[in-house]
């Protein structure tokens, strides 16, 4: 089988950093308790609303997150028997695509740069995919894996997958 991966919000965690960020750079707290349904800066007062953005386009907000647990092992698994791709809408944030090749490289080093694609709509001939945002799902005929993040717990409709440990039971 052929599966496309996200990243953010399914391999890496740009959620924590923005709170670290934000965090530093107003003083208020902010943690990752956030209401179901909702994006992060909701959560924020509306002088910061758009911090968000401003973060993201930053060169180097992408270079350093975290790796959201489970994800290493589980795509090293799938890559024995399927051919993993890792797509991601890199190309809406343009600082990002350095950092994300360079954070691929660091993580993942086991894919090879020939099934990394960065994309602006993710339109990829893949069997499954697995994403947090279901605007990622429209025209795909394959099987969709919605990965839960804080703003898609109120959706419903699509197969669910809340770790790593349960993509890999429900593609075994």
């Amino acid at each position: 089988m052929r599966i496309a991966i996200d990243m953010d919000e399914v391999l890496a965690d740009p959620l924590s950093k923005f709170i670290k960020l934000y965090n530093r750079d107003y003083g208020v707290p902010l943690n990752l308790i956030v209401d179901p349904g909702n994006e992060i800066y909701h959560h924020v007062p509306e002088h910061a609303n758009n911090k968000w953005f401003d973060y993201i386009n930053e060169k180097g907000f992408f270079r350093d997150l975290p790796v959201i647990e489970g994800s290493i092992e589980a795509v090293k698994r799938l890559q024995e028997n399927n051919e993993v791709y890792i797509v991601s809408a890199a190309t809406e944030f343009r600082n990002s695509l350095e950092d994300k090749l360079d954070w691929l490289a660091d993580h993942f080093p086991f894919i090879s740069w020939k099934n990394i694609i960065f994309c602006g709509d993710k339109i990829v001939n893949v069997d499954i995919m697995i994403d947090d945002r279901i605007k990622n799902f429209q025209g795909f005929e394959g099987r969709k894996l919605l990965f839960s993040s804080p703003h898609n717990l109120l959706i419903t409709g699509y197969e669910r997958v809340d770790t790593w440990q349960q993509v890999l039971e429900k593609l075994s």
